[in-house]
Order: structure tokens, then C-alpha cells, then sequence
């Protein structure tokens, strides 16, 4: 189990593998989000000809429907979901802090919530009942679900931080990998689970736009799992980017991202969380990061833009071409080309943009259904040009 790195490229891309129980995943790779352990619309079989090899499913959403103790009688998540291949469970913290700081910021009506050292409280938005969650809490969570690699809970500040917030951040991210990485080996002893066969376990780097707060984070992730290494496991499997890809006015933070990257060492997982434009993800690839996951191309799809390859190649000479279109649109309701033109799976090559066009104006989900296999085909042909193939 773990990372193998295999080559970097004269672009500077990481080709690897990630070995896990359920499988093999090559990197660089996308893994699109299942968050409720579904991703709407597409069934497995529509996931395995779109080309996915792996997806993230969310701790937060899971432990509150339909909860860890449906999913322990079902024998895990993958047995849950019919699903073969490996899974990523996060560690629920980005939802619980969007729910308690975002819900605040943007009504100006009280928390859903508070966050203390010993973890976060919170009211579920589906019954609003009073829920808690600790570092210790959401690894044991993940390890009811079952996945393949798991993450520690961290603190994740919003974008417009201070720099002030962002050194308490840091510091409790750091204290609560520490008491993660304790709980995790708890959970390996108490289920007897051998060496080969334990999931994967990443932390992640907060520190906003600040180089030296982001090194800083990741030294003290480093030396939390230096005091607690045995002979189970030594080190985290690999690390993560934290908090969102841009700063407070929305600018891409390419230089912190390659920074972050060169901080962690080439034999460990570097996990790019959240960044899933095409264009982020060629260019985060180059700067060495190695997976990367986002909601992007279903969500997108299902509300009717579709990523569509303006030439043979998508990336030719250092740059990136594809374009994007609003089925919804009313020049595409007479257009009988096909939705993408000898790309994809047979349901998106024998469908016209009138047709598709007219499924969305009628609100028909078969049009989710075929927007959505287009854009996972379309990020599925992303990854493997990126891979050189």
C-alpha cells in the first residue's frame, strides 16, 4: 500500500502509482466527488465508460444520512455503493467549517456552530439536531466507511482570513493531525487490520497565501507523525492542499500551490483538495501535484455547460485548448451536430445539441445524465494527454 513514484516528466509532472486494497489508481488522476456516496444521475456503469478510476465521498454527509451505522451492516461503502474501485473519504472539516463560518458570514444570523480545541459542535441541516465532531471522531468514522485513503481532520479557514486566523488555524490543524494520526493507529489495533491491508492517511497544509505559515504547517504535520511512527506506519501516506486554490479576490495562488508542492517529499501523495478546473489542474500537474478532485464537470453539467475539445489534442505546445457551451442556449435548439464529436461513449456520440437542448428544456434527467458522462469523458481525456497518452 502507498505511493510509487515512477518518472517526472521535462514538464515537471509526477507519474506514479497509488496502491490501495481496491486497487491501483496512476497518477496524475481526477477523481470526481460521490459525495452522499452517489454522484446524480450516472450509475457505476456510466462512471466505469466515462473513465473513472476513483472518486472522494464525503465523512460529513455520509455520518449524517443515511449514518456510519447503515453502512457498517452493509459491510462498507464500497459494498454500499456496488462500487469495485478505490475511494477517498475527506475528512468532513471543510463542510461543518462552511456550515458554521459561511452560513454566518453570508445571513448575518448566528453560527450553526462552534469550533474549540476538543472539535467542532454543530446543527445538521437536515433536523437540526446537535452533532459534534473530533479529530478522533472523524477517523473513526472513515474507518466505518471503509475507503481507501483517509484524511485528517483539519482547521479550514475562509479566503479572506487574517493572518492572525490563519496562524490559530495552523496551529490546531497541526494539534488535531497529531491526535488523528493517534486514533488512526487506535483503529488499525482495535480491527486487527495487517499492514497490506490498512487505508491510506494524508493530512493537509493550511496557511492561506503565506509561504513561510505553509511550510510552518507542514513541519509541524511532519513532526506529529514523527512522534507517533511505529512500525504500522512511519509517516503520512501523503498531504493535501487546504482551503480553497485562490485568495481573497478570487486570484489563483499558482505560486503558493508550486510552493506547497515542493515541501513535500517525492516518495508521499500530494493531493491537490478542491482544484478541479481543466485549466488548474494542467497547470497544478506541472508544478507537481498529483490528484485532484472537484465537483466541476457534474455539477456543471447537470445545470447544462458542457466541456467541449476545440482540437485533436487538448493540450498542444505548453497550453491548454478546450472550450465550454450552455447547451441551454437557444442556437444550439437547431443545431444536430453531435454533443461532442467523436468523443466519448456511444450515448454522447449518437446525441445531438438539439436533442440535448431539448432534454434540458424539458427537464428531462437523461440530459443531466449525458452532459454529465460529457464532461467526465471530457476530464478523463484531460488526465490521460496530461499523462502523455
Amino acid at each position: 500500500m502507498g505511493y510509487e513514484l515512477k518518472k517526472i516528466d521535462k514538464h515537471g509532472v509526477r507519474h506514479g502509482i497509488i496502491k490501495t486494497v481496491h486497487g491501483s489508481v496512476e497518477t496524475p488522476a481526477f477523481l470526481p466527488d460521490a459525495t452522499r456516496g452517489f454522484i446524480k444521475t450516472l450509475s457505476n456503469d456510466d462512471l466505469f465508460e466515462s473513465g473513472v478510476e476513483a472518486m472522494v465521498v464525503n465523512t460529513y454527509h455520509l455520518f449524517l444520512r443515511p449514518g456510519t451505522g447503515i453502512i457498517k451492516k452493509a459491510k462498507g461503502i464500497h459494498n454500499f455503493m456496488g462500487w469495485k474501485r478505490p475511494l477517498v473519504s475527506d475528512s468532513g472539516g471543510f463542510q461543518v467549517f462552511s456550515l458554521i463560518r459561511n452560513t454566518a458570514r453570508k445571513s448575518g444570523k448566528k453560527p450553526l456552530g462552534r469550533i474549540c480545541e476538543e472539535g467542532v459542535y454543530f446543527k445538521s441541516p437536515i433536523n437540526g439536531s446537535e452533532q459534534f465532531l473530533s479529530p478522533e471522531k472523524s477517523i473513526q468514522i472513515q474507518f466505518d466507511l471503509g475507503t481507501d485513503m483517509i484524511i485528517a481532520l483539519d482547521d479550514c479557514p475562509p479566503n479572506n482570513s487574517s493572518r492572525l486566523e490563519l496562524e490559530e488555524s495552523i496551529g490546531r490543524t497541526v494539534r488535531w493531525a497529531e491526535r488523528c494520526f493517534k486514533e488512526y493507529l487506535v483503529q488499525i489495533r482495535k480491527r486487527k487490520i495487517k499492514k497490506n491491508k490498512r487505508p491510506l492517511l494524508l493530512s493537509v497544509i493550511q496557511g492561506g497565501e503565506h509561504k513561510d505559515l505553509r511550510s510552518r504547517c507542514f513541519l509541524g504535520l511532519r513532526s506529529a507523525a514523527e512522534k507517533n511512527k511505529n512500525n504500522i506506519i512511519q509517516d503520512w501516506d501523503g498531504y493535501g492542499f487546504g482551503a480553497r486554490p485562490v485568495d481573497a479576490k478570487g486570484r489563483f495562488l499558482g505560486e503558493v500551490l508550486k510552493y506547497t508542492a515542493g515541501l513535500i517529499p517525492e516518495n508521499k501523495i500530494r493531493f491537490a483538495l478542491g482544484i478541479g478546473s481543466p485549466r488548474d489542474i494542467f497547470l497544478c500537474a506541472r508544478m507537481g501535484w498529483d490528484v485532484f478532485d472537484c465537483v466541476i464537470p457534474t455539477r456543471e453539467g447537470r445545470h447544462g455547460k458542457l466541456y467541449i475539445k476545440e482540437k485533436k489534442h487538448l493540450i498542444n505546445k505548453g497550453k491548454i485548448y478546450y472550450n465550454t457551451i450552455n447547451i441551454g442556449s437557444s442556437k444550439f435548439a437547431k443545431s444536430f451536430k453531435p454533443v461532442n464529436a467523436g468523443f466519448g461513449s456511444a450515448i454522447i456520440k449518437d446525441c445531438t445539441q438539439s436533442y440535448l437542448s431539448h432534454l434540458f428544456k424539458s427537464g428531462e434527467t437523461l440530459g443531466a445524465r449525458i452532459a454529465s458522462m460529457n464532461n467526465l469523458n471530457f476530464f478523463s481525456g484531460l488526465i490521460s494527454e496530461i499523462r502523455g497518452k
